[in-house]
This record gives C-alpha cells, structure tokens and sequence, in this order.
C-alpha cells in the first residue's frame, strides 16, 4: 500500500523538507510514502474558477489511478490520532494506494472536494501550508505506530 501525499505547492522552506525527510525515512518498506507536489497555478487576474480548475488537473493528474481519495478540508472530519490510525488499519486493510490532497492558496476546488472519499482536517486552525504537510506525515507515522505498538505514542 502507498500514501500519496499530494499537494499543490512546490516550494516549501528547508525546514519543512528536513521534517519530511526525516519521517518519510522512518516508514517500513510494506507502508510507502511518496510526496507529490503539484505546480501552484500563478495568482493574477485569473477567477477562483479558473485556478480552481488548473490546480485540479494537475491533482488529479498525480493520483494514482484506483486510490482512495481523501480530502484535507477545513470542513473535514476532524480525527483524534487514535481514529486516524482506525482509518489508517481500514485503509491498509482495501488493499489499494490512498492519495491525501492538501490544496493550495484557496483550497482544494469544491467539485473535487465533493468527489473525494473522505475529508478530514488537521486543525480548527489556519495553518501554513508547509507546516500542514509535516504535521499530516507526522500524524500518519504516528498512526502507524500505534497500530504497530511502537513506543512512539505515548498516552
């Protein structure tokens, strides 16, 4: 099984890559985790439509095709870590890849939003977009930790 993170934006400070690497590193090879950054449509003129519109094809191009779809969405389901790793079990369990999409500026297009399988939050919060990644992979190498009883959570 895959989680393939995609996201819209390129560039994110060396900071947020460094915490990427280190927890992608930490995954065991039966569980893959793969980065897809997707191009940011330029700002402008252009209507919210029409971003909308160019930065789903691009998300929708990094897709594997058959994953699961699940959704980061401010008006997602909000998860406690320990539902998570639940969704994380389910997830393995299907057998296929699931594809986690972080939108970009102004979010994730609302038809596509509609489509996906599932939409969840990480915060009631406003977060960064590059901190919204490291928390999201931290989160799933904890989920995967509680499910393998690894001493990393702690309650």
């Amino acid at each position: 099984m895959r989680l393939v993170i995609v996201a819209v934006g390129q560039k994110v400070p060396d900071w947020a890559q460094t915490a990427w690497d280190d927890y992608a590193k930490r995954f065991p090879h039966e569980l893959k985790i793969e980065l897809k950054a997707v191009k940011t449509e330029p700002r402008g003129s252009k209507t919210l439509e029409t971003l909308y519109a160019a930065e789903r094809a691009r998300i929708e191009a990094a897709i594997p095709k058959g994953a699961r779809i699940v959704a980061l969405d401010e008006r997602g389901t909000q998860l406690t870590t320990n539902a998570l790793a639940g969704r994380l079990t389910d997830w393995q369990m299907s057998g296929g890849d699931v594809a986690l999409v972080i939108g970009g500026p102004d979010g994730i297009d609302p038809a596509f939003r509609q489509l996906a399988h599932e939409r969840i939050r990480l915060s009631d919060m406003t977060l960064p977009h590059a901190f919204a990644r490291v928390l999201l992979i931290e989160q799933l190498y904890r989920a995967w930790s509680i499910n393998a009883n690894h001493p990393y959570h702690r309650e």
